[in-house]
């Protein structure tokens, strides 16, 4: 199977592990590089825990390159330690890479592997979209080298999860996704909506943790963290996928339900809607009619459930 050229743009905290492990584990992804940028923790500790990770996995040969530390509108705010951990991943601790972080930020790597492989090369951000943003000033012609971009954020018909309209990582860097929204590509954004519905429970992580894999291992001690933050919306031991979850979308492995193709815009005010995803869904009864224009394909559901896929490729790396 021929692989195809990948980057992933990423604030690697507890779930981008996973979408991380995802990925290395499938066929189909030629992963060329990695970005880090600030979310669930720093830019900087979050390349340092990619970088961690691609070693204990055996792919220290994936070039890692440091993001943006700030947003485009606003400072970095330190995070969600509560969340992930104070590390990002939970409090484990990894053996340290060798390798060291590319010299080009993630914004010029983007730019570099989408003159590398112009039309070819798909992007896979799962936090903050601010490297994207940064990516598209470097260079106009940027939407044009790139085959397709999968974000994981937003929430189109569900409540957000840090204000009651407003998702994590839009509503860190409302600006920047509106400059990637807006940009002429096409892009799959996987929000809440889809993201709550996929859940890892307490039989996986066990199944993780008596694994031969230290990958696998390290992921199933992680996710006692998330586990613990996670009770107060599930009532049990038990984390959403998010961002595995549009890994996988983006890989094509997974057969979508309901995923019109829409117009979105993002609130980039100060008020109480900023951050959030305003996609135009008041035709969903009709069938989803096409809008003209439209290039954002919104994920609302999927088929089939996607945790035994993920805990296959988590396992077999």
């Amino acid at each position: 199977m021929m692989r195809l050229p990948f980057y992933l743009d990423c604030d690697t905290g507890i779930d981008d592990a996973m979408a991380l492990a995802y990925l290395l584990a499938s066929e189909r992804v030629d992963l060329l590089g990695v970005g880090s940028v600030s979310g669930n923790i720093s830019a900087a500790v979050g390349a340092a825990n990619t970088l961690d990770l691609l070693a204990l996995a055996g792919r220290d040969d994936i070039p890692v390159a440091v993001g943006a530390h700030d947003f485009l509108a606003h400072e970095f705010h330190g995070g969600a330690t509560h969340v992930h951990g104070e590390n990002g991943i939970g409090g484990v601790v990894l053996p340290h890479a060798q390798r060291e972080m590319e010299k080009e930020s993630a914004a010029e790597m983007i730019v570099r592997l989408a003159h590398a492989h112009p039309g070819e090369l798909r992007i896979i951000a799962i936090g903050p979209l601010t490297n994207l943003a940064l990516a598209l000033r470097l260079d106009a012609d940027l939407a044009a080298l790139v085959h397709d971009v999968t974000i994981m954020g937003g929430a189109a018909l569900v409540p957000g999860n840090v204000t009651r309209v407003a998702e994590a990582n839009i509503h860190n860097d409302p600006e920047a996704a509106a400059e990637v929204l807006a940009a002429d590509w096409f892009v799959t954004m996987v929000p809440l909506d889809a993201t709550m519905e996929s859940t890892i429970e307490a039989d996986d992580r066990d199944v993780l943790e008596a694994s031969n894999h230290p990958v696998a291992r390290a992921i199933g001690a992680m996710l006692d963290t998330y586990f613990d933050f996670y009770v107060r919306f599930f009532g049990r031991r038990t984390s959403a996928l998010h961002d595995p979850l549009a890994a996988a979308i983006a890989v094509g492995d997974l057969e979508l339900g309901e995923a019109p193709v829409v117009h979105v815009e993002v609130d980039t005010t100060e008020g109480p809607g900023r951050g959030q995803t305003i996609c135009e869904l008041r035709y969903r009864f009709l069938g989803h009619p096409e809008q003209e224009g439209a290039h954002c394909r919104v994920v609302l559901s999927v088929v089939e459930p996607f945790t035994p896929k993920l805990m296959a490729a988590m396992l077999r790396l």
